[in-house]
Order: C-alpha cells, then sequence, then structure tokens
C-alpha cells in the first residue's frame, strides 16, 4: 500500500478505548477485553479527524471472522442460516489486528476514500 508516511504517533488505553493518533486522526478502538491487540478482527472504530473534526464510524471485521460469522450463522438458523451477512457501517480487511486497521484507515485516507467507506456521526 501506497501512502504518505502517516504513522501513529501515540496510542494506548482510555478506559475501554485503545486510541491511536495520527497527524490527521484520532482512532478510538473498543476491542473485547482481554482480546490480543494484534489479534483485533471484529471491533466498533471512531475515527475523528483532525482537519474538520468531523466523526466517522465503522465496525470493521477480518475475511475470517466474516466467515466465522456466517458459519455460526448456518448452526443457529440467523441471517437465512448464513446465506448472508449484512452490517450497516461494515469495513472488511484481510488481516486482523488494530495496526493494520490504523493502516488501512490512513490508507483510506490517502486514495480519498474515508468518506465514501466510513459513516459520518453527528457532531457533539
Amino acid at each position: 500500500m501506497t501512502g504518505t508516511g502517516t504513522e501513529a504517533t501515540e496510542q494506548g488505553w482510555d478506559g475501554p478505548w485503545y486510541r491511536v493518533r495520527t497527524d490527521r486522526f484520532q482512532a478510538s478502538f473498543l476491542p473485547d477485553a482481554g482480546e490480543p491487540l494484534d489479534a483485533v478482527c471484529n471491533v466498533d472504530v471512531e475515527v475523528r479527524l483532525t482537519a474538520d473534526d468531523s466523526r466517522w464510524s465503522a465496525t470493521v471485521f477480518t475475511q475470517a471472522e466474516v466467515e466465522r460469522l456466517m458459519e455460526k450463522d448456518s448452526r443457529t438458523g440467523e441471517s437465512l442460516n448464513g446465506r448472508y451477512f449484512w452490517c450497516s457501517d461494515g469495513l472488511i480487511v484481510r488481516d486482523p489486528g488494530i495496526d493494520n486497521i490504523t493502516q488501512v484507515l490512513i490508507g483510506l485516507l490517502d486514495c480519498g476514500d474515508f468518506t465514501q467507506i466510513l459513516q459520518r456521526l453527528e457532531d457533539d
């Protein structure tokens, strides 16, 4: 992935949130308690852009996690027995981990697709 060289300048826990700050945004992830950050495969994220203070959200899944959820649904009868997967603000990534997801967010900003993919939130 080509990029502008934007990297996390600050990251760490803030209560239940794991926050990553770059020069262009702050991403607030809500991983499951005790989940290793490099294994995160299903997580809600809120992104606040530095340029205009706008807020955006997504639920990020790995491909493997979507497959796991569809397989579970095929056993439980949900989602037409696992025949589909749907999430209103879903973003599917190939690889797990907060660092990987952060790099995807940077890439989406770089290529101009960020505002087409994430869902804008109302101002505070």
